[in-house]
């Protein structure tokens, strides 16, 4: 379930029961229903679980400068296709390698797939005459710390994430 502060900006991914929660105390309002959810039943009341909620109140989020590299943002940065080939990346690949001082960067990492991944090895692009499709950069916006967290995205939570989360 996606929490959204009371600005529609997202928060991050809940579990069922935290959002089950915040609904029952009030503290947060359905933004966008899940006909096809599941509902949770008590002795006294039943909750249909919604795909979206938004804080009645507004939460003050912490500044953090960089947005965490995990494979899933970087999957999704990527779009899930190689940055050698364009086929569909299963890995990621260091473009300088780490076996040559390599980073595990934003700027050093991409999507892969594994042949590509695999004749590359532990050579440079340079020595290989390849070129990268995109270019390596940090991904910046509120949306980018769900995306680090979450392998999957509800298709229903692309239009309150923003330019390039879909």
């Amino acid at each position: 379930m996606l929490l959204l502060n009371a600005t529609y900006e997202p928060l991050t991914a809940l579990s069922a029961r935290r959002a089950i929660v915040l609904l029952i105390c009030d503290k947060a309002d359905t933004v966008h229903d899940n006909p096809e959810g599941p509902v949770v039943h008590s002795a006294g009341t039943a909750v249909a679980l919604p795909s979206v909620i938004r804080l009645r109140n507004y939460v003050r989020v912490p500044y953090r400068a960089r947005v965490p590299m995990t494979r899933a943002a970087l999957m999704h940065r990527d779009r899930y296709r190689c940055a050698y080939c364009g086929g569909k990346a299963e890995t990621i690949d260091h473009v300088i390698p780490r076996s040559r001082g390599g980073a595990h960067s934003w700027e050093n990492c991409v999507a892969s797939c594994a042949p590509c991944n695999h004749r590359k090895a532990d050579k440079l692009l340079s020595e290989l005459g390849w070129v990268l499709h995109h270019p390596m950069v940090a991904p910046k916006g509120p949306h980018w710390r769900l995306l680090s967290a979450s392998n999957e995205l509800d298709p229903s939570w692309l239009q309150y994430l923003g330019e390039g989360a879909a």
